[in-house]
């Protein structure tokens, strides 16, 4: 199963960059895309429905800032949009595909603007009831793919200039204490540090120049049992189509033929 995410920051402008061109190449299973910048009913090309694809969208409130979607090239059995949060279901923050015994997920987390004190606290809200959702669906009998622009770099080691981005949103101590505790104490983990431990893979140039104060912030986040499964993982960078790199992983294991 190959599950491309991929945070657009507008899907119209990584279209023209060529996105869905290069994407429909790489055999993926699923794509997930966050931050469309534009509502569903407002996308005419076809190319944005590639026809090997089911497309499935969750618009933000506003129909053009935070929309996420998901395309799978197997029918799920279900969608699910949302995650329950009152305060935050309208931001067009989540969408899940389920298939048999595996959820796959796409995510785009509150952002904070200019730092906002107030936008944070929402951002560490949000996080703090993602964290009881996780630890909730991990006692399922399913597996668990959740991808998407998680607004956190884990470690030093994901930050190109640790130093200079001290006390920014993203890189705080409370935001990478709570990865740490998704990770020790409800066992998930960030698949493409499984497979890849290199200190210069970034996905996020604010400045949109590659090269220039990068930022891991894009994960493909997976439960516990399918640890053992991943393959392989890449972030794609010999193309820009915005200022996120799509990230690329491979898992063995093998979706349904057909969820019906």
């Amino acid at each position: 199963m190959r599950i491309i995410s991929f945070c657009a920051d507008s899907i119209v402008d990584a279209a023209e960059k060529g996105f869905f061109d290069w994407v429909v190449k790489q055999d993926a299973d699923i794509i997930c895309l966050q931050n469309l910048g534009i509502a569903e009913y407002k996308l005419r090309d076809d190319v944005y429905f590639p026809r090997e694809y089911n497309p499935y969208f969750f618009d933000s409130a506003d129909g053009k800032s935070n929309g996420v979607a998901i395309y799978c090239r197997q029918l799920p059995k279900a969608i699910m949009t949302g995650l329950g949060f009152m305060d935050f279901d309208m931001d067009g923050l989540y969408i899940q595909a389920d298939f048999d015994d595996i959820s796959i997920g796409s995510l785009l987390a509150p952002s904070v603007p200019d730092n906002d004190p107030k936008a944070q606290i929402r951002k560490n809200q949000f996080f703090e009831q993602f964290y009881n959702h996780l630890h909730k669906v991990r006692n399922k009998r399913r597996d668990f793919v959740i991808c998407g622009n998680w607004g956190i770099a884990h470690k030093n080691i994901d930050l190109q200039d640790a130093k200079s981005n001290h006390g920014v949103s993203g890189s705080l101590n409370e935001e990478q204490q709570w990865m740490e505790r998704l990770f020790h104490e409800e066992h998930y983990a960030d698949a493409f540090r499984l497979v890849n431990t290199d200190a210069d893979e970034f996905s996020w140039w604010p400045d949109g120049e590659p090269g220039k104060n990068g930022w891991r912030v894009d994960y493909q986040i997976v439960s516990e049992r399918l640890k053992p499964r991943v393959e392989y993982g890449a972030i794609y960078k010999v193309q820009q189509f915005g200022k996120h790199a799509p990230v690329i992983m491979d898992y063995d294991y093998e979706l349904p033929e057909s969820a019906f």
